[in-house]
């Protein structure tokens, strides 16, 4: 029986590895020896305690940035294994961009950019092309950014490329398409009650930023808004904003690159660029405040989401954040949060952290489900846990076991080609360092516990929290305004 389990030790290690870095350069791994820390808790955590081992000193690779002279930009790289190209762009788009009048027209044109044929190709035809070659295209807008995609095989990439160009060039926004996806959104929106949890982010959005911000707003639209949007609009709102030095292309696969840059050309290079600047969007207003918000939902679990607004993405303290998140509730179970209301209390099956970023000012959250008799004792226990963080310093082994998981994790998010250029396309899209991953681990190495309880005392409010709890507060442990004036928020209902 030992020399079984010795034996799925050591399996599952080499396992871990072997898959990790498998589809990696081997000038990108340099072994350097280490031994094993942590916190042993069964037979073989113990047996790998006393291991000595050489980790991963990781070179993240790198893809080909290359500028067409009509300004889009393009990531590229080779990856010769299987006979497959992919291109995965990100628009510098997004339904911020959206009046209040028009919510929703955003995701709309990215929905039927797609799905509404082009004006050489009829919807209908062109999904048989792209049947006939086993070739997906996928297109979409969210919040802050639009997303093309081709996937395709090698045989087939001219053909692919000229139906993925014609989509982004030539759309003909079918009418039938634009009423069928305006159907399906109203019909998702009629539901979305339905949802506690769909039920507590929207509702958290709009205490966060205000129902008047971009930010507060809904992606996919009001009710009103979408069944007025027009054809009109989405050509409109299409000719503003997709143009090709919006554009960003993440391309890997099998291909030589002065090819498929030559391809690339021939298929895009008559799209031009244009010199008109995108609008302002409204900057967010800094402010706290504590509010305890309350919907009515006949169901036996409290949903609860708390927090107030973070960081934006470019904020200098961003690695420290992450790390302090990730020992207060963004990391395993081990985690302060998840170990207290879920571990200690049982309170929670799913209960956790995170600190959400943007361009302008993201925001912080704990969110949890718990039955509705552990309400207030949930919610008091996770604001005592924050409030601990940010008053003093996280132990050595709380430290070094984020540190060890963050920086171990980040190989990982080089599995393959596409991931790569994946990560240099979001890079660019944020306007961050191009080091940005050359100087990654460095980063969190080099990140102190007076690090974490400085920027746990100035990005974190305990007293200052917005809490929102859908649920029967007939059901709860102790009423919801022994937490304070209570604001009730009622459901609409269609």
């Amino acid at each position: 029986m030992k020399i079984s389990r010795l034996y799925l030790i050591f399996s599952a290690t080499i396992c871990v590895l072997l898959f990790g870095a498998g589809y990696l350069p081997a000038q990108h791994i340099k072994p350097k020896t280490q031994q094993y820390s942590g916190d042993p808790q069964s037979e073989g955590a113990r047996i790998v305690a006393k291991m000595k081992f050489k980790p991963l000193e990781f070179t993240p690779p790198k893809a080909e940035k290359v500028e067409m002279d009509n300004g889009m930009i393009l990531y590229l790289m080779e990856d010769h294994n299987l006979p497959l190209f992919r291109i995965n762009a990100t628009i510098r788009v997004g339904s911020v961009y959206d009046t209040a009048e028009k919510m929703g027209l955003a995701s709309l044109v990215g929905q039927t950019l797609r799905s509404g044929g082009t004006t050489s190709m009829p919807s209908d035809k062109l999904n048989r092309e792209l049947e006939f070659i086993a070739a997906s295209v996928e297109t979409g807008v969210s919040r802050e950014s639009g997303s093309a995609s081709l996937s395709v095989m090698k045989k087939d990439i001219d053909k692919g490329l000229k139906i993925f160009a014609d989509i982004l060039m030539n759309p003909a926004f079918e009418e039938d398409k634009i009423k069928k996806r305006k159907n399906e959104v109203i019909e998702s929106l009629r539901r979305e009650n339905d949802t506690p949890r769909s039920i507590v982010f929207r509702e958290y959005r709009k205490m966060i930023y205000g129902g008047d911000h971009p930010y507060g707003r809904k992606i996919e639209g009001e009710l009103e808004t979408v069944q007025g949007i027009t054809r009109d609009d989405i050509i409109a709102f299409y000719k503003k904003y997709f143009r090709p030095d919006n554009i960003i292309m993440g391309i890997s696969g099998d291909f030589k690159k002065d090819d498929i840059v030559k391809k690339l050309n021939e298929a895009f290079g008559k799209w031009a660029k244009s010199d008109e600047k995108p609008p302002e969007v409204a900057k967010v207003k800094k402010s706290f405040d504590k509010t305890v918000n309350y919907a009515y939902k006949q169901v036996n679990q409290s949903n609860i989401v708390m927090g107030h607004l973070g960081i934006e993405r470019k904020n200098k303290d961003y690695f420290p954040v992450m790390l302090m998140n990730y020992v207060l509730g963004g990391g395993s179970l081990k985690a302060r949060i998840p170990n207290v209301v879920r571990g200690e209390r049982g309170l929670a099956y799913s209960v956790h952290s995170d600190f959400y970023t943007q361009k302008d000012l993201g925001f912080f959250y704990v969110t949890c489900q718990t039955k509705s008799e552990s309400t207030i004792e949930a919610i008091t226990l996770i604001l005592d846990e924050i409030r601990k963080i940010s008053s003093e310093h996280i132990t050595d082994e709380e430290l070094t076991r984020a540190k060890d998981t963050i920086i171990n994790q980040f190989v990982f998010r080089f599995a393959n080609s596409a991931s790569i250029v994946g990560q240099m396309v979001s890079i660019e899209f944020d306007g961050l360092p191009y080091d940005y991953l050359d100087t990654y681990v460095e980063n969190i190495r080099a990140i102190t516990k007076k690090d974490i309880l400085g920027v746990a005392k100035k990005y974190l409010h305990p007293d200052k929290t917005k809490i929102l709890v859908v649920g029967d507060e007939s059901k709860f442990d102790k009423p919801l305004k022994e937490l304070g004036k209570v604001n009730t928020i009622e459901l609409r209902k269609y």
